[in-house]
């Protein structure tokens, strides 16, 4: 059986309401129909102005929020903190990475993509 480790409400959000402008004629003039979502805890932002309806342009805000690489960051470390894990990710993170397991490419004077050695500030931290 499943358990709920923790849910996010309504109040765990920033909403932020504009005019959208474009495609809608006085309905989008006159009206605050765009939508901006901020998860508060992560940082996380989604944005909607597609649509003329302030409910479905809230929908595709959230949508869009969860859908950030941001959110599912936060969601996977708040999901390992409250199972007991937390101290394990920032090893996880730490070997994943790791100079050996990541390819960083630059592109040079001539535009040409090169690979860097990436710089990593724990390294320096170890070495001390």
């Amino acid at each position: 059986m499943k358990e709920l480790l923790f849910s996010v409400t309504k109040e765990d959000f920033e909403l932020q309401t504009f005019r959208a402008g474009g495609k809608g004629g006085q309905n989008q003039n006159s009206r605050s129909t765009g939508v901006r979502l901020i998860h508060k805890a992560s940082g996380a932002r989604g944005e909607a102005r597609d649509e003329r309806s302030f409910d479905q342009n809230r929908k595709n805000a959230f949508l869009r929020l969860v859908a950030t690489s941001k959110f599912k960051t936060w969601h996977m470390i708040e999901t390992a903190r409250r199972l007991g894990n937390a101290i394990n990710i920032e090893e996880e993170i730490k070997k994943a990475l790791h100079p050996a397991n990541l390819k960083v490419e630059v592109k040079d004077e001539q535009g040409k993509w090169i690979t860097a050695e990436p710089n990593y500030p724990w390294e320096e931290e170890d070495e001390k």
